[in-house]
């Protein structure tokens, strides 16, 4: 079992809760390879982890990962280990935080199969158990949690990015259906999912934030199309995704029909949080520690240089684990995330640049051209290209530092000359004036 924080009590159902989690664990996870051991075992595990992301959903490893992950969720949930703060009606346990954070610290010393179940924990089950009916919570809730049902996010488009309420894609009302067509892109996870969170335009004739709803969307329906994007490190987890006249019903609205923008905010603000915090906030140092590992192969750990450069990272790597320990504290006792999800995220953005830059000035040219065998310098030339993605993802760090130096320091809003001008008067994407 892990070792718990000096001063900290337990109660004894907590410790009992404990060690049925290690228990579970042991049985059901791999162990992580310690720093000092053999990485290449951890390497191996890692790209058959990231196979999932740069296959298509057809392709067979792809299908054994997915496999091993609902596996692993099943057990979990069968064992009432998932959904630890979840309400009891609709699969979870509703314990108390204490209860989640002594799971995370049992949890961090397996490498867990979750990674494709991210975003429907971390963005569209919450936004699910914030805004949707009682019948969505009971539909919906209880297989997400199960792994039965793997959920995405459509918002982002080719004309609306940064400026998320400009999309175009047009939710037409039919009787007791919505017709959806347009395009959605950086879709992560939609060649596997089964069901997507879409954000579409369903009224152009009122402001751009005051048009749009939120639908739940069968991602295997007639009419949707999914595409994957090759990025620049060889990976494709990114999709474009194409809607042509797909029906959803209106009882998949989630919120309320014109008030999409407000589930919207919801979405992107657990989004931040599972970006930022994470859902299982890693311990202090862990990613530092390959960077030092990778100082020592590469002769240079007692440069007084890059002996700083380290100690920088793993000062700024400690305080995102706290602040992420914060945030999930709050989110746990029920108080909705705010802007500190943009303060961990765009740190983590920030962080993630550094260690690609630290990486690359001491693995040298080897991030660039490798042998195949040499699995450490493919993981590190994938870890540098993706670096920039992450300054991306979840609204950019331009958007979070107007949200931070908004909600966070009280200056001055941005400016918006088109706040209050209907959307079918603006010239946006490839929207012509009509």
């Amino acid at each position: 079992m892990a070792t718990v924080d000096a001063g900290r009590e337990e109660t004894v159902e907590l410790q009992e809760f404990r060690g049925r989690v290690a228990g579970f664990l042991e049985s059901r996870a791999r162990p992580r390879r310690r720093a000092e051991q053999d990485d290449k075992q951890e390497d191996e595990r890692k790209d058959e982890q990231e196979d999932l992301f740069d296959a298509p959903a057809t392709d067979a490893s792809s299908q054994r990962i997915l496999a091993e992950t609902k596996a692993y969720q099943a057990a979990l949930f069968d064992a009432g280990l998932a959904g630890l703060t979840w309400p009891k009606a609709y699969g979870g346990q509703e314990l108390p935080g204490p209860y989640q954070q002594a799971f995370n610290e049992e949890a961090a010393g397996f490498d867990l199969p979750v990674a494709p179940l991210t975003i429907g924990f971390g963005m569209c089950g919450p936004t699910i158990l914030a805004v949707g009916t009682d019948a969505q919570k009971e539909r919906y809730i209880p297989p997400l949690l199960r792994a039965d049902e793997i959920w995405c996010q459509l918002f982002s488009e080719p004309g609306a990015g940064s400026d998320v309420a400009s999309l175009q894609t047009r939710a037409v009302r039919d009787g007791d259906e919505f017709v959806v067509s347009g395009q959605k892109v950086w879709t992560s996870g939609a060649h596997y999912a089964d069901f997507g969170a879409l954000l579409a335009r369903t009224n152009v004739d009122v402001p751009k934030h005051r048009g749009l709803t939120m639908l739940i969307v069968d991602m295997h329906s007639a009419g949707v199309t999914v595409r994957p994007l090759r990025q620049m490190n060889g990976g494709a987890n990114f999709n474009e995704v194409f809607f042509d006249r797909v029906r959803i019903p209106v009882d998949n609205v989630l919120g309320q029909i014109d008030q999409g923008w407000s589930a919207a905010i919801t979405m992107l603000m657990n989004e931040r949080v599972a970006i930022g915090a994470g859902g299982n906030v890693r311990r202090a140092g862990g990613g530092v520690k390959s960077l030092i590992g990778l100082a020592r192969r590469a002769g240079v750990a007692r440069d007084p240089v890059v002996r700083q450069r380290l100690v920088d990272l793993y000062i700024r790597e400690t305080v995102q684990h706290y602040v992420g320990l914060r945030i999930q504290s709050a989110v746990r006792a029920g108080r909705a995330p705010g802007p500190e999800g943009s303060i961990a995220k765009l740190a983590g953005a920030e962080l993630g640049r550094r260690m690609a830059d630290v990486a690359a000035g001491i693995a040298g040219l080897s991030t660039q051209a490798w042998l195949p065998a040499d699995r450490q310098a493919g993981r590190w030339h994938s870890m540098i290209t993706s670096a920039p993605g992450g300054s991306l993802a979840g609204g950019t760090n331009e958007v979070q530092r107007n949200i931070i130096g908004e909600r966070v320091l009280g200056l001055p809003r941005e400016p918006q000359v088109d706040r209050d001008v209907p959307f079918r008067s603006l010239l946006v994407g490839t929207q012509s004036r009509t």
